[in-house]
């Protein structure tokens, strides 16, 4: 479906686990961006970053926003599916399946911790590596060149990268012409949330939609701005242009 200037899949989270399952199994690696009303809004307004976003093989619905915008135009977007929760989801696939992990972003001990909650939550499961890059390692040619070596030589098959977009998509485009056959997740605050650094808003909560509520509460002078001047407005535009689009099908 078509949400903004952005094509995101209508998929269920488990659906998102099965694809990546079935192309370890080809040999196929891919990118995973999780599109919530801050990146729509982004990629709409900067065609490079509408670019960047269409490289990725899945886009999925992370933001009630996104789902509403798609369902009103006509399209059944089973649920909402969030970097957080592929963080575990995808996880416990690459137990399973025997695949190997790799945690990068967030601060110095945080993917660590991280880690360790994973490797508690689905035994046998194989973290490879982990780290977190200085901030602003993304501008330094060397820096970059760093962080990246030691994901390439770890050789994972899953990477996680929490850096927020869209640093960790770039990062990410980096890392594919280097290790094509793994999985990337731009997965923003899900390593910080995996290692229990904050919680998430309760299941009622989220799917009220108005889990930025929660975020907003525990990081105000972050997303202040953010959330209430540019994401908000738009986040009503886009439930607008559904609504046209469904009357004009009609």
């Amino acid at each position: 479906m078509r949400v903004g200037a952005v094509d995101v899949w209508a998929v269920s989270e488990p659906d998102v686990a099965a694809h990546v399952v079935r192309c370890w199994g080809r040999g196929e690696g891919g990118a995973v961006v999780t599109a919530n009303v801050d990146i729509v809004r982004a990629a709409t307004r900067d065609p490079a970053l509408g670019a960047l976003v269409a490289g990725a093989e899945l886009v999925v619905a992370d933001g009630m926003p996104v789902v509403w915008a798609g369902r009103l135009a006509g399209v059944a977007v089973p649920e909402r599916v969030t970097g957080a929760s592929l963080v575990f989801t995808l996880s416990e696939a690459a137990a399973r399946e025997g695949r190997s992990v790799y945690l990068l972003g967030g601060e110095p001990g945080v993917p660590e911790k991280a880690a360790e909650v994973l490797r508690g939550r689905y035994p046998g499961l194989r973290v490879v590596g982990t780290d977190s890059p200085p901030f602003g390692f993304d501008s330094d040619a060397l820096l970059l060149g760093e962080a990246v070596a030691k994901v390439v030589s770890a050789k994972p098959d899953l990477v996680l990268v929490g850096l927020g977009f869209p640093k960790q998509e770039r990062v990410i485009r980096e890392l594919r012409g280097l290790l094509p056959a793994a999985w990337y997740l731009g997965c923003g605050a899900g390593i910080p949330m995996a290692a229990g650094e904050f919680k998430r808003a309760s299941g009622v909560v989220q799917k009220m939609g108005a889990e930025w509520v929660h975020r907003l509460a525990l990081e105000p002078r972050r997303l202040a701005k953010r959330y209430l001047r540019d994401d908000l407005p738009f986040a009503f535009r886009l439930l607008a242009g559904a609504v046209k689009t469904r009357l004009k099908g009609k």
